[in-house]
């Protein structure tokens, strides 16, 4: 069977397959030949059920993620459900851009920012850390006609860094990301993290004063950083 190979990397792959008769995404990860094998195995099999459990933690708390069908720990892989109709949150902000009238593109980003806020919301009130919050591992998904995403649902994907934690840091360091990944694949619209963080304020529970203003301080810590080089 000749696999229909979707992005390569230095850290593994993805590609189409299939798994019980499903058609599915696998994410299989490389050996990396610089460590020593019992020290590669074993940090490949951490991380591979740190990303399952992540997603399951997601899903048991009502967030959409993709279905974990099979982990294979030996070839270092996971299946899990394919979302063929879907394009990534960084290419649809680029198609509202291009096909829609100003004031148009604003309404339709505010309302994604909303979305997408709430959610990140409910993954730190559940204590779930993403960690590598960017627009290209959000996935838009149609919920009818496969071209028609005025109707969606949002579905977060790549869990390889994910962990749970209860600390206002590691949140306010998510939160970072978010904004710097936003400043530089989406510099023309400099809204669109203020709209996500005020949907982000209602949903991520009775910490949100502390995770904000530690956020605030992983900013200025990052800006430092910045200006001293």
């Amino acid at each position: 069977m000749s696999l229909e190979v979707l992005k390569q990397g230095a850290e593994g792959r993805l590609y189409i397959d299939e798994f019980k008769g499903e058609k599915c995404l696998v994410k299989e990860r490389f050996v990396k030949r610089y460590r020593h094998v019992a020290l590669d195995s074993q940090i490949t099999r951490q991380r591979i059920k740190a990303e399952t459990k992540a997603v399951t933690r997601c899903r048991n708390a009502g967030i959409l993620a993709p279905r974990i069908l099979h982990t294979d720990l030996n070839e270092r892989k996971i299946y899990m459900e394919y979302f063929k109709h879907a394009i990534t949150a960084k290419e649809y902000i680029q198609r509202v851009v291009v096909e829609q009238l100003p004031e148009t593109t604003e309404q339709l980003l505010k309302k994604l920012c909303a979305e997408i806020g709430a959610i990140i919301g409910q993954l730190h009130a559940n204590n779930i850390i993403h960690g590598d919050l960017t627009t290209s591992n959000i996935l838009i998904n149609p919920k009818e006609e496969q071209h028609d995403f005025n109707k969606h649902e949002v579905v977060f994907i790549d869990f390889g860094l994910s962990h749970y934690n209860q600390g206002a840091e590691d949140k306010g360091v998510d939160l970072y990301v978010l904004e710097r990944a936003l400043l530089s694949t989406h510099s023309e619209q400099p809204y669109l993290f203020e709209h996500i963080l005020e949907a982000y304020r209602k949903k991520c529970g009775d910490d949100e004063n502390i995770v904000v203003a530690k956020f605030e301080e992983v900013r200025a810590r990052g800006r430092k950083r910045t200006m001293i080089g």
